[in-house]
Order: C-alpha cells, then sequence, then structure tokens
C-alpha cells in the first residue's frame, strides 16, 4: 500500500511540473500535465521490472529519499545544460531540479524496497539481509489447524517462518465451533485451541491477514489467491485443495502427506507383529494397523481376524491418502 501510494502522488506531481514548466514556458497546461503524467508512468511501468517485494520500513524510505537527493544533485549540472533547459528562466530550471529529486527519490526507493532481499548490508538503524525461501510466511487453512499437527512441527523449529491466518478461517473456525453438531462443535474448538497455542509460543510469529473474501468466493478461494498475492505457502491437511492450489502455482505443505512421508518404512521380507481388526475387501485378507496408523493387509488371514499374528511383509504402496503395507501370515 504505501508504494501504491507513492507511485499515485509521483504521478500526480509529475503532472503538477508538468503545468508549472508549461506555465512558465508558456505553453498549453493541458499539455504539460499530460506529458508529465505520461513520463511519470513511463518510469512506474520501469520500476515494475523490478523484481516486485513488499516493505514498509520508515528506515528505508528514509534511505531511498536520501540516496535519490544526492543522485539528483549529482545530474542536475547535466540537465542545465541540455539547450531547452538552459534557454528557460531561472525559475524553469528549478521546477527542473525539483523534479530531478523527485525522480531519483522514487527510483531510490522502489528500488531498495523491492529488491531489498538481494543485499546484505548495515548501517545504525538500518539493516538488510537476504531471506531465503524458506522464510516465506506460511499460509494456515482450517484443515491444518483441526488437525493440530502443524503445532508440533512448527514447535519444534523444523519450519523456521512466520504463520498467517486469514480472517476468513478464523471466522469459519468459530462457526464450526459454535455449529449444534457435537462432532463439528469439537473439532472446530480443537482447531481454535491450537490457534491459541500457536500465538502463545513466544518463539512463533503469528500474524493476522484482515483481507475479506470477494463478492462469491469461498474460503478455499480466498486462500488460494491470498497464498499467490503474498507468495506464502499454504498449509493444509485438504487433498483436493492442494491439487487446486498446485494448478494455481501456489506451494502447498501438506501436513498429512509430509506425516505419511516421516513414517518408518517397512522392508520387504520384514516380519512384525500386528493384530488384526477387520477383513480385508478380497477374499481371505485380513486387516491391521501399525502403531504410526499405517493399514497393512494380509493374504490369508481373514480366520484370525481379532487375534494378533505374525506377518511377513511383501510389499508397499504409497497412495494419496498414506502408505499401504501387504504382507503375509509369517
Amino acid at each position: 500500500m504505501l508504494l501504491n501510494l507513492a507511485r499515485v502522488l509521483f504521478i500526480l506531481a509529475c503532472m503538477a511540473l508538468g503545468v508549472l514548466l508549461a506555465s512558465v514556458a508558456q505553453d498549453s497546461r493541458l499539455a504539460g500535465a499530460l506529458l508529465g503524467g505520461a513520463l511519470g508512468i513511463v518510469v512506474i511501468g520501469l520500476e515494475f521490472g523490478v523484481a516486485r517485494r513488499y516493505a514498509s520500513q520508515v528506515p528505508t524510505l528514509i534511505l531511498g529519499l536520501a540516496l535519490g537527493f544526492v543522485a539528483a544533485q549529482l545530474a542536475s549540472p547535466a540537465a542545465h545544460n541540455i539547450p531547452w533547459v538552459r534557454s528557460q528562466s531561472a525559475d524553469a530550471q528549478a521546477l527542473v531540479d525539483v523534479f530531478l529529486i523527485l525522480l531519483f527519490s522514487y527510483l531510490a526507493v522502489a528500488v531498495i524496497v523491492q529488491t531489498k532481499d538481494e543485499f546484505k548490508f548495515s548501517i545504525p538503524y538500518v539493516q538488510f539481509r537476504r531471506e531465503g525461501r524458506g522464510r516465506r510466511a506460511l499460509l494456515l487453512d482450517t484443515s491444518a489447524l483441526i488437525d493440530g499437527r502443524i503445532l508440533e512441527i512448527v514447535s519444534s523449529g523444523m519450519l523456521d517462518a512466520p504463520l498467517l491466518l486469514a480472517r476468513p478461517v478464523l471466522l469459519e473456525l468459530q462457526t464450526v465451533a459454535d455449529s449444534t453438531d457435537r462432532l463439528k462443535r469439537t473439532r472446530g474448538r480443537r482447531g481454535l485451541d491450537v490457534l491459541q497455542r500457536l500465538q502463545a509460543n513466544p518463539r512463533l510469529e503469528v500474524r493476522l491477514d484482515e483481507a475479506m473474501r470477494q463478492g462469491g468466493e469461498d474460503v478455499d478461494q480466498h486462500l488460494v489467491r491470498l497464498a499467490k498475492r503474498l507468495d506464502a505457502r499454504l498449509v493444509t491437511t485438504d487433498l483436493n485443495l492442494e491439487k487446486v492450489a498446485q494448478v494455481e502455482g501456489v506451494d502447498v505443505l501438506n501436513v498429512a502427506s509430509l506425516a505419511n512421508l516421516l513414517r518408518p518404512a517397512v522392508l520387504a521380507g520384514e516380519v512384525f507383529e500386528l493384530r488384526l481388526v477387520r477383513p480385508g475387501d478380497e477374499p481371505g485378507q485380513g486387516v491391521g494397523f501399525l502403531e504410526d496408523g499405517t493399514m497393512v493387509v494380509v493374504e490369508g488371514a481373514r480366520e484370525r481376524v481379532g487375534q494378533t499374528v505374525h506377518a511377513t511383509a511383501t510389499n508397499t504402496l504409497q497412495t494419496s491418502a498414506g502408505r499401504l503395507v501387504f504382507a503375509k501370515l509369517a
């Protein structure tokens, strides 16, 4: 917002200077305003070619203004040697100097604000440091908060990044927590509890984004749009949201997929103890679960359902829902 305001003010200042220059030169004021505005738009168009970053530090603005003023003073003698400028009055030449100060100050601020991650230097009260992609904000989805495992992941220090909560997600959690359905109410309250524990952790930075949904936009669409605008990574356990976000070019961290990847691998030929809890989908199969929740399908074990058996792993299959192990009775 600060940079957009600076762009608007810069264009208006260029138009005003164009009118003043036209008045001094006894030319058309409308032509001067149009020429000044066009020049301002061209300069902003050139600035858009720089990699876009967002920053709002006051020291950045002060540093940019100082550098712009110095650059304008250095460029002033060369500008006064232009034949058209040299032929004008002292007032017109003073306006040219003002324009140079505006021009170089704006360019300096724009470049510093948008490319500060490419620099690493320190001066008193001003510090820039390169921030890697690991510092990109993590945008939390409702499902990730209800799931709760994101609390342990970020509290462990494995993800050193600020957490971002969208206002519609908070409102959705509140709606679920106020539901008349007992299960939904429990899930919503769990999500709010996880959020409170994240905010209470002094090592974590949790920010609330106040942007609201646009007309006809659901929460998932809002999150994808917000993640693209802020260049943030979306944290979710919703497989469908993950697929939509990836199509839109948004990086996604699926907590459920991460948990599946971190499960210890069961190697082919490994013998393990397993309690069979139900029959399988195919004739003769029995199904059990390892301690980490991995489902195991044991061939020829339907008659042993309800018992603890020794099984030998024959194959593993990674699916979107997690890892699936096939085995036979040992």
